[in-house]
């Protein structure tokens, strides 16, 4: 990945921001992360990992944040986890031609950018979560090793389909989404880090200061909620984002 300092600086601000907005939520900001490094052209070797890693970061940040509040419920994440960990292991070691990743990719990033728009009609930011989650053991298994399997092949960590899928079953209210998205995101972004440990390689040189720019945007949005801002209106902003991109990898050659 070659960027004069100008585009390193302006890619480091962009992925401060998405960082910001999604670890609001509990979640890590994969799908932000690949739109902007698919408009900018970055290969798909590239991608995968950098957004695996930058995620690992930023789960790690929600995961700690919210198990310092006595907020996690493992007894209702252990099931997802049960079935997306190996999953996501076996996806992040699948090596897709790049016709089939920016096909995959794309997919993703469509249904992301709905899932976003949803939450922007009706769904708060998250500020904590419910005592009580009703979690159905083998459809989570099932769920999340059909999300696991998603989130290797793409690089993300699959939290944000997790959410809405875990309201539409009725297993837990909007707040008690995010205390099962972060761990899950964390378990599922290293396993499908390591699962892909022959693109460890594609790592780009400038991944400290990308770390260091997800890290801030992290702290900020899991310490303050982005409570100064219009997240619903951010929401969209980004939806219209991950939608430009998908498009922009459809039509790649």
């Amino acid at each position: 990945m070659n960027l004069a300092p100008g585009e390193l600086l302006a890619l480091c601000i962009a992925f401060f921001a998405v960082a910001a907005l999604f670890s609001s939520v509990g979640h890590a900001g994969a799908s932000g992360y690949l739109a902007i490094m698919a408009l900018i052209g970055i290969a798909p070797a590239t991608m995968r990992p950098t957004a695996l890693a930058l995620n690992i970061l930023v789960a790690s940040i929600a995961t700690l944040r919210f198990a310092r509040a006595g907020q996690i419920r493992f007894a209702a994440l252990w099931p997802f986890a049960l079935g997306s960990v190996p999953f996501a292991a076996f996806g992040g070691a699948w090596k897709l031609g790049d016709r089939a990743y920016y096909a995959v990719v794309a997919a993703a990033l469509l249904a992301a950018a709905a899932i976003l728009l949803w939450r922007s009609r009706g769904a708060p930011p998250v500020r904590g979560v419910e005592v009580q989650l009703q979690v159905s053991t083998l459809p989570a298994i099932g769920l999340g090793a059909a999300i696991g399997l998603l989130a290797g092949l793409t690089g993300t960590g699959g939290g944000i389909y997790l959410s809405p899928l875990v309201l539409l079953a009725g297993w837990a209210g909007p707040l008690a989404s995010a205390g099962i998205a972060a761990p899950f995101i964390l378990a599922n972004s290293t396993a499908g880090l390591m699962g892909g440990t022959a693109t460890w390689a594609s790592l780009p040189p400038q991944l400290p200061w990308l770390l260091a720019a997800v890290l801030l945007g992290g702290l900020l949005g899991t310490s303050l909620g982005l409570n100064r801002f219009s997240a619903r209106t951010l929401f969209v902003l980004l939806a219209a984002v991950l939608v430009v991109a998908a498009v922009k990898l459809a039509v790649a050659p």
